[in-house]
């Protein structure tokens, strides 16, 4: 037991970067309710169980259906300085160093709010983060796959105005539909612009999503990819460009991806050479935050130090940071390991 609570301790404590979160996604509870009564928004639930039994979801449009909701509640420059200011405090508790975190302005957009409303709110909380306590985050500009292609093409522009505050683009929302194929105009002229490239597939989507993500979009990594161990030839391909994967533990086992934790596939798609990475997607819907989603690997897959320490490098080396702040904090783990 008290090798048990120590190890859990050490992956506490350990440095860590989170790649792939959707800002939506950490919007607790306890907040939606209180915003929604400030608001005078009705929702279908008005207590803490009652949400809490909403979270049981059946599959992914399920989950969406109550995210988009969620976020109907966030109207003014404060409500978006709180929910990034409250993610980047569970930064803070979960000793992640550095993060990249997914904002999707179609959804505010679609609700009237203008990208100067929702960015002016997540900088301010960016810059509070930093100077407070040194924390790292980038942005990612992440579009929504059921809607039109030309609507991603409009909030592409939009977002010009705010250029150096993004550094990637993702693709995000229902896999079932939307292949990757509907979107290689938009990738095209992020490419322009500069944009890294990232985008989820092989999740609900077959092998064949992540491999027109890499092949028609040009992505520098994968958001989620476990579905990638249906096709033996795209896994030697993933492995040998080591294209990272950003899986979500917790989030695959809520959406059952997985059946249970016990079935999860990231410590063989690790085996195999694969440049996997642990992230909580959307943690308020899905049972934890980054730490939790280390803990269930080693209470459930029996992670061990080895392998726990493979994943926070690849977290690092995956990352979009510039080579030179990646080289430091992986320098910053080294130390750590050597000193526990």
């Amino acid at each position: 037991m008290n090798e048990q609570i120590n190890f859990e301790d050490w992956l506490k404590a350990a440095p860590k970067a989170e790649l792939h979160l959707h800002l939506d996604g950490t919007l607790e509870a306890s907040r939606l309710l209180s915003l929604a009564e400030k608001k005078r928004i009705p929702l279908s639930f008005q207590t803490l169980e009652e949400v809490e039994t909403a979270y049981k979801f059946e599959n992914l449009q399920s989950f969406l259906d109550l995210y988009y909701l969620g976020a109907s509640v966030l109207h003014d420059e404060e409500d978006f300085y709180h929910l990034m200011m409250d993610y980047l405090q569970r930064c803070r508790e979960n000793n992640i160093v550095h993060t990249e975190i997914m904002i999707e302005p179609q959804t505010y957009l679609t609700n009237g709010i203008e990208f100067p409303v929702f960015m002016a709110g997540f900088k301010r909380a960016i810059a509070d983060a930093r100077s407070q306590w040194g924390q790292s985050a980038l942005l990612i500009l992440s579009f929504l796959r059921h809607m039109p292609e030309g609507d991603s093409l409009h909030v592409l522009e939009l977002a010009d105005a705010y250029r150096d505050d993004f550094v990637a683009i993702g693709l995000a929302s229902g896999e079932r539909g939307n292949p990757p194929q509907k979107f290689t105009e938009l990738y095209r002229r992020a490419r322009e612009r500069g944009y890294h490239l990232t985008a989820h597939a092989g999740e609900e989507g077959p092998p064949a999503y992540i491999r027109a993500a890499l092949d028609d979009l040009h992505v520098e990594r994968i958001d989620h990819g476990v579905r990638c161990v249906e096709d033996e030839s795209l896994v030697e391909q993933l492995c040998e460009r080591q294209i990272p994967l950003t899986v979500c533990p917790l989030s695959n086992v809520r959406l059952r991806v997985f059946p249970d934790m016990k079935h999860h596939n990231i410590l063989q798609l690790l085996q195999r050479g694969l440049k996997v990475t642990v992230n909580s997607d959307d943690p308020a819907y899905f049972g934890g935050y980054l730490n939790d989603n280390f803990i269930a690997l080693y209470r459930e897959l029996n992670l061990n130090r080895k392998q726990a320490l493979q994943l926070l490098q690849n977290g690092f080396e995956a990352s979009f940071l510039p080579a030179e702040a990646e080289r430091s904090y992986l320098e910053q783990l080294r130390n750590f390991a050597e000193a526990r």
